[in-house]
This record gives structure tokens, C-alpha cells and sequence, in this order.
């Protein structure tokens, strides 16, 4: 949080409204919002240490699933149903894993070629950025052989059970060690840490495993929101983000946002900063043993706006 800060106080594409947050909050505070468990038909079934290096695995690409010329999702069938966007990349790797494709395994990711990563995630276009997604699990699976035997799990098993931890935690570290996760940008001369697949990836596997002692995370409440595109688009179409009119009709009409602009970085930014202070204002509402954390509104207004027809911002970029 404490590098967005800048950011929130000098904006000029983007600002919160705090009326319509308090407004949301008012019957937000009142839904269910559980912890997700990350169960699903295209979600690998097993809960073991191929999990964890399932779980890391599928962050480390989750990013770009939108054709920037076409505008058009990708979508893979699975299971006698089709699958769009991340859900569609999860499903192509559990049916890899299911025909005995080796992708859990450092040393195959470290060799993997273009053409094969064709073959994992066939569907309705070519996977956006898919020359980015070789280098980047050449280099992931590089590091896995030459300091965790291999695997994820073993550098899960290293490191101290917190996101962060003065600079030991999950997040920090995955962050040093496979330069993919190091989701940054400058603004107006400060650093921002977005961090948001490094993050997520952790949220994910303590949703999952938390009850099965595979798993743990002392430190939940310390992730912020996941800045990706659906989570802005959720926020503007509530209201609670607003935009400068350059930039609404640069969203509405498709056109690019430059990665690491002042633009995108403010969308980013606010959305952290819009699910901190939504989590705040729906606490003050529940009782002490019915709070919340900010990963359980993130993945409220995920669920709800993932499919939405809203345009939501391009930027062509591998952090999200």
C-alpha cells in the first residue's frame, strides 16, 4: 500500500469516488464473501505438493488472454465446456498434465519450445503473447533445476510461512528470484510494487490448502487487490473509479494504454487503493468475528465482472 501513495495523491487520469465505496459497502458488508478454495473442473483435483507447483506454475503466465488486434478472448474447450480468459490457460494445463505432459517439471519447463506450448494451449486463437511465455518458463524453470531440485514446492518449503517478511516472504522472493514477478513501475519519480501475480499466487494456494497443512500463510491480510483489468472495470462500472474523459474514450473505443504509463499505473494504483478502503468501510460494518480481508472483495468483484461486456483497458504487458 505504501507505495501507491504517491500515486492516489497525485493522480490525474483516475480518483476514487467515496460516496459511491460507502455506498457499496453499505450492502457488500452484508454478503457472504468466503475464502476462495480454487476448486474447479479445470483446477488440477489433487491436494499434494504437485498443487503448490501447479498453483505457482499457472501464475507465473497468467497474464494476457485478450487478442490486442481482435479484441478477442482466448477459449479452449474442456470437458464438454469452453472456458475463456485464465480459466481457459488453467484448463489447457490440467489437460496437460493429464496427458502425462511433464509441465510441473523444472527441467521441462527450462526446454520447452514455442511449438510445444502451441500444442498445451490449443484454442479458438493463438495464446496472446505466447513468445513471452516461453522465455518466461525457460527462465522459471531454469531457477527451479538449479536451486529447488526441480520444483516449486521445494521453494515454498524454503521460505518462512508470511507474503512478506522483510524481504524473505513468498512474495518478496518470488519476486528476487524469477525476475517475471517483479511487477513495477515509476511515477513521477517513485517506484510502485504492484506485485500482483506474485500475490495472487500465494492467495491462491492458501485458499486451497490452508485446511490441509500443505500450505500456510500467516499474513493474508497484508496482500493487496490483484491489479489486473477486471478488477478497474468492475470499480468504473460501480462507480467507484472515475476517469478522466481522454481516457474513458480511449478505453470505451479499445485503443492501447501504454504499459508504465501515468494512465495505466493510476488504474492500477486505484483499484489497490478503491479494495483497501471498500474493505475498511464494509468492516466497520460486520462484527469483529465477520471481518474481511482485501482478497475476498478482490475476488467479489472478479466473479461478478469477469464475463462482463464492459471494455476494460489494453495494455500489452506480461505482469497481469
Amino acid at each position: 500500500m505504501q507505495s501507491i501513495q504517491p500515486v492516489i495523491e497525485r493522480s490525474r487520469f483516475v480518483r476514487t469516488d467515496e460516496k459511491k465505496m460507502a455506498q457499496h459497502a453499505a450492502y457488500l458488508a452484508y454478503e457472504e464473501l468466503p475464502i476462495w478454495e480454487w476448486r474447479a473442473p479445470y483446477m488440477i483435483a489433487e491436494d499434494s505438493p504437485r498443487t503448490i507447483d501447479f498453483f505457482l506454475l499457472l501464475n507465473t503466465i497468467n497474464f494476457a488472454f485478450t487478442d490486442f488486434q481482435r479484441h478477442v478472448p482466448f477459449q479452449t474447450e474442456y470437458r464438454g465446456m469452453v472456458w475463456s480468459d485464465a480459466e481457459a490457460m488453467i484448463a489447457c494445463l490440467r489437460r496437460a498434465l493429464e496427458r502425462r505432459v511433464p509441465i510441473l517439471e523444472g527441467a521441462y519447463l527450462a526446454e520447452v519450445t514455442r511449438p510445444e506450448l502451441q500444442k498445451i494451449f490449443r484454442g479458438n486463437i493463438e495464446m496472446p503473447l505466447l513468445d513471452e511465455r516461453v522465455k518466461i518458463l525457460n527462465e522459471v524453470g531454469q531457477v527451479l533445476v538449479q536451486r529447488y531440485r526441480g520444483h516449486f514446492y521445494n521453494f515454498i518449503e524454503d521460505c518462512p510461512p508470511r507474503a512478506f517478511d522483510r524481504g524473505r516472504g513468498i512474495v518478496e522472493r518470488l519476486v528476487k528470484e524469477f525476475p517475471s514477478f517483479n511487477d513495477r513501475s515509476p511515477y513521477q519519480g517513485h517506484t510502485v510494487k504492484f506485485y500482483k501475480r506474485a500475490q495472487l499466487a500465494a492467495w491462491m494456494l492458501y485458499g486451497r490448502l490452508r485446511k490441509t497443512g500443505l500450505f500456510r500463510l500467516n499474513d493474508p491480510d497484508q496482500l493487496t487487490a490483484f491489479a489486473d483489468y477486471i478488477l478497474p472495470a468492475a470499480l468504473r462500472l460501480k462507480g467507484i473509479l472515475r476517469y478522466h474523459k481522454k481516457l474513458e474514450t480511449a478505453i470505451v473505443n479499445r485503443r492501447l494504454i501504454p504499459a508504465h504509463s501515468p494512465e495505466e499505473v493510476e488504474i492500477r494504483a486505484h483499484t489497490i487503493y478503491a479494495c483497501w478502503r471498500l474493505t475498511q468501510e464494509i468492516n466497520k460494518r460486520r462484527r469483529p468475528d465477520r471481518q474481511i480481508i482485501v482478497a475476498q472483495i478482490d475476488a467479489r468483484l472478479w466473479t461478478h465482472f469477469h464475463t462482463t461486456d464492459w471494455p476494460h483497458h489494453l495494455t500489452i504487458t506480461t505482469a497481469y
